[in-house]
């Protein structure tokens, strides 16, 4: 666990802002083209009011801003963390060799497993266009109405592909695969260094996922070095006064 000064801080923040812009901004171009490619192609389309327009080209650009930031923020951790770095180039090796003992169906069934959500959100994004384009063709109703309808459809579907998702991870879960694995380690309290101990593990989907996780243990270590310094101090104090006469 590496503890960041001041100035390190900043220049990852920085980074992770700067990500984010041009991923919110690249996102919002992306949102807007869509919306009037969109109102210029379906009548029902136009027929939606503007701010409702304008929220589906905004909230594409801040879907597109929180992963872009995440993107950069992680990025920018692992090229000035060697270790990290290391340890992803290791793991790097590691998935070539795999891969190469693997056929092209279970490598398309590991990529899956490892895009879950992304595919989930491309199915939802599919099937939202494709029930709109379903629903468009009845003449007896609205815009408005329409558009609900299809998000209603495509909600239905995506549910269905996420409980899915979810009883694959608890199998993997049960499993001891997935995310979550449990291992046995050298306990480090052990003096010996022969009792072995169970640890859960999380396997990150993507480098850096868990960097939260290690920006909390990195601010609770500031704040018990604190807390440490301020009682040695008062530690100090209280041994340089002067006894009390019987």
């Amino acid at each position: 666990m590496k503890v960041l000064t001041k100035e390190e801080e900043q220049r990852h923040y920085n980074a992770t802002v700067r990500g984010g812009t041009i991923g919110g901004l690249c996102g919002l171009g992306i949102g807007s083209a869509g919306v009037i490619a969109a109102s210029r192609r379906f009548h029902a389309f136009r027929a939606l009011t503007v701010p409702f327009r304008v929220f589906l080209a905004a909230s594409t650009g801040t879907f597109v801003a929180v992963i872009a930031a995440d993107r950069a923020s992680a990025a920018y951790d692992i090229e000035h963390t060697p270790q990290k770095k290391q340890a992803l180039e290791r793991d790097h090796e590691r998935e070539a060799r795999l891969k190469a003992d693997k056929t092209t169906l279970q490598l398309a069934k590991q990529w899956a497993e490892d895009n879950r959500y992304p595919i989930i959100f491309g199915f939802w994004l599919t099937s939202m266009i494709g029930s709109f384009a379903m629903v468009n063709r009845n003449p007896y109703l609205t815009g408005s109405q329409k558009l609900v309808q299809a998000r209603m459809y495509a909600q239905g579907a995506t549910l269905s592909v996420l409980l899915a998702s979810f009883a694959f991870e608890t199998a993997d879960a049960k499993n001891g695969k997935g995310r979550w694995e449990t291992i046995k380690i050298l306990d480090p309290n052990d003096p010996t260094h022969k009792h072995m101990i169970e640890k859960r593990i999380h396997h990150e989907r993507y480098a850096g996922e868990d960097q939260w996780r290690e920006m909390v243990e990195a601010e609770e270590a500031k704040i018990n070095a604190r807390k440490a310094a301020v009682k040695a101090k008062q530690q100090e104090t209280e041994s340089k006064k002067p006894s009390e006469e019987p």
